[in-house]
């Protein structure tokens, strides 16, 4: 139950953010910015310094509300588990790897895998990965998505890389059940401007929810 109900807030969050900071306090107060503009998904890169210092005291903050935090950018199980007993509600990484998704098994975490190919997808399937980052979305295209949902139509994909308020509609309709959201969303914290950084997310909250909106009127 823990790992659906997981699963079903990051589907409900729709925008998942991946954050990248220098350091534990920028992290926090890009979290802070974000989730005052609506998002509800965040993917905390490992490349923050004490990343996992940053989650435990984001998992605090935000306990018993609908904001989700997760750990990004993670290269193995070792780091997987850090991340885990910090308090990441999900584990992404750039690549699929075996005992990641076994570390997340384990621990009834969704494991979001990256994954350029069918054949990859595939093999990340058949060790319960739950969502196929499909990593990096500037290379791919929604016509991808939905030639891989021809012969795999229980996979999920997550397209992240690229993904930005202008496309965000084509992504949607080639039937991606969330988006994941780094460079576009958080320029303006490279200038300190976190009330940029609300503004951005707000907007990206709003397209997403008038693109699912109209997609489930039109009935697809």
């Amino acid at each position: 139950m823990k790992r659906l109900n997981i699963l079903n807030k990051l589907q409900q969050a729709g925008v998942i953010a991946v954050v990248r900071a220098e350091s534990v306090e920028k992290a926090e107060l890009i979290v802070d910015a974000l989730v005052d503009g609506g998002i509800k998904g965040i993917e905390l890169t490992f490349t923050v310094p004490q990343a996992d210092v940053c989650i435990k005291n984001l998992v605090d903050k935000y306990r018993g509300t609908d904001v989700i935090v997760g750990c990004g950018t993670v290269l193995d199980a070792v780091t997987a588990r850090l991340a885990i007993l910090a308090g990441a509600e999900f584990v992404v990484s750039p690549f699929f790897d075996v005992e990641t998704a076994k570390m997340a098994n384990l621990y009834q975490i969704p494991y979001m895998a990256g994954a350029m190919s069918i054949t990859e997808m595939k093999a990340a399937l058949e060790y319960g990965v739950d969502i196929v980052k499909l990593f990096p979305g500037s290379e791919a295209s929604p016509s991808m998505v939905k030639a891989v949902k021809a012969p795999l139509p229980q996979v999920n994909i997550m397209p992240t890389g690229g993904v930005n308020l202008d496309n965000m509609g084509d992504w949607i309709a080639a039937g991606v059940v969330a988006v994941g959201v780094g460079g576009s969303l958080l320029k303006p914290a490279e200038f300190d401007d976190y009330a940029g950084v609300t503004d951005n997310a707000r907007a990206y909250v709003e397209r997403y929810q008038q693109l699912t909106v109209a997609k489930e009127l039109m009935g697809v």
